[in-house]
């Protein structure tokens, strides 16, 4: 896939998100899953989490973005008007994380272009916040994706090497925390190295060279 056929899908399937398409699936809901250009090779999954998300209420995500002062400027940027018609680069998951009455949010932004990750926010449900929700963890590294294994949060990031191109980075980490004490803490973390090895490359071309 080319990269305006990665954004394409992209912003098509964000738009599923504002056009109110509610997958089912378990103890997790997600909306708008986008085309991640970079996509993550880890462990990042939608596995169902012990409570479910039957009665989840959706939340208008871009408003939260949009209302938050945890929210970085460049991330506010990238929501301050649609992609294309009314579809937004925002990726929303719904899932138990804090065990709170009510399933929390999961917010993915990524940009326009390729989709690849600007910041990934979790909202709790909290009496009194703005909109209702309190912005409970935020990471905005560049490359950055949100997602949900067995119950805990994981974050992935996509590393790059010098002149590694947006499609192709060298490697990924991913971070697993969990929520204790009012907070999410880190408890484990891996790295991986990609191969290079690309799908149709011989072992010899007849460009190289011995010696």
């Amino acid at each position: 896939m080319t990269k305006g056929g990665a954004a394409t899908a992209g912003v098509a399937a964000v738009g599923l998100l504002l056009a109110g398409c509610n997958p089912g699936g378990g103890g997790v809901r997600k909306e708008g899953s986008a085309t991640h250009t970079p996509a993550p090779r880890g462990a990042l999954s939608a596995s169902p989490s012990p409570s479910s998300t039957a009665q989840y209420k959706k939340v208008n995500a871009v408003k939260l973005l949009k209302d938050d002062p945890k929210v970085g400027a460049d991330v506010k940027r990238s929501v301050a008007k649609p992609c294309a018609a009314d579809a937004y680069p925002v990726e929303v998951t719904y899932a138990s994380l804090t065990g709170g009455s009510a399933p929390d949010v999961i917010v993915n932004v990524m940009t326009c272009a390729d989709s690849v990750g600007l910041g990934s926010y979790v909202y709790r449900e909290q009496a009194g916040a703005p909109d209702g929700y309190d912005n409970v963890y935020a990471n905005e590294q560049p490359s950055v994706y949100a997602g949900v294994n067995k119950g805990d949060l994981e974050v992935s990031k996509q590393t790059y090497a010098t002149g590694d191109k947006v499609c192709c980075p060298s490697g990924e980490d991913v971070m697993t925390y969990r929520w204790a004490n009012d907070r999410f803490t880190e408890f484990d973390r891996y790295h991986t190295d990609y191969s290079k090895t690309t799908a149709g490359a011989s072992p010899d071309d007849g460009t190289g060279s011995e010696g």
